[in-house]
């Protein structure tokens, strides 16, 4: 079971939230506002977060990048009713691993959270498993990656995806299978999700790594030049 902090000021949906998951036996918090959740997240850490964008005291997606950094190792949900896709992207590029529009269904925000957590678990860390790309070392056990110059801070999923992608170099890997395996096969929302965090990757990673894009099928991580 889990520490769970819901940020949503709807009292129905919150209230429904709290109840369901603290039923299933998570250590739930409920915060009505952006600053009762900043303090939340400075005193106590947690390991998933449900986040309503549309907060009554902050901008959705600032509260969803001060809480990333805050909470550098958590799996950030956002719960919203917009549905563009641009939505969606920038929440993503704010931090959120994830994305469910409302209105939902509580049996599938179940399914996602059980995904997510079994993935930052021991069962999802690969115990002992270290993968060497060129300088970079990748330790799923500690669920870290390194190069020369010290520890690279990946988001959960920026690291799910770069293990599931630098486990076979230069193999090509479809974009159906990358949601499948990083995400779930039960992932529901835009595709556009795995494009952002490879583009996080590129950016975080730099020319330590290279990741080709293969239109209209998927990526591919090259091996490193000394191999």
């Amino acid at each position: 079971m889990a520490r769970i902090v819901i940020v949503e000021d709807d009292v129905a949906i919150g209230g429904r939230l709290a109840a369901t998951l603290r039923g299933l036996g998570h250590d739930t918090d409920w915060c009505r506002d952006g600053a009762e959740a900043l303090d939340r997240a400075a005193r106590e850490p947690a390991e998933l977060v449900l986040l309503d964008l549309g907060l009554p005291d902050t901008d959705g997606f600032e509260l969803c990048r001060r809480l990333r950094e805050r909470l550098p190792g958590a799996v950030l949900v956002v719960l919203t009713a917009r549905t563009e896709e641009m939505d969606v992207i920038q929440a993503l590029e704010s931090g959120a691993d994830d994305y469910l529009t409302k209105p939902f269904r509580l049996a599938e925000l179940q399914a996602r959270i059980a995904a997510h957590l079994r993935r930052a678990g021991p069962e999802g860390k690969g115990a002992s498993v270290r993968i060497r790309h060129g300088a970079l070392l990748i330790d799923r056990a500690a669920r870290t990656c390194s190069g020369p110059e010290g520890e690279v801070e990946l988001r959960p999923r920026e690291f799910d995806l770069l293990s599931r992608l630098a486990a076979a170099p230069g193999q090509a890997v479809s974009r159906e299978d990358l949601m499948n395996e990083v995400w779930d096969e039960n992932w529901f929302g835009p595709t556009k999700t795995l494009d952002v965090h490879v583009a996080a990757l590129r950016r975080k990673l730099g020319d330590r790594v290279r990741i080709t894009t293969l239109r209209h099928f998927g990526y591919r991580l090259e091996p490193p030049a000394e191999q």
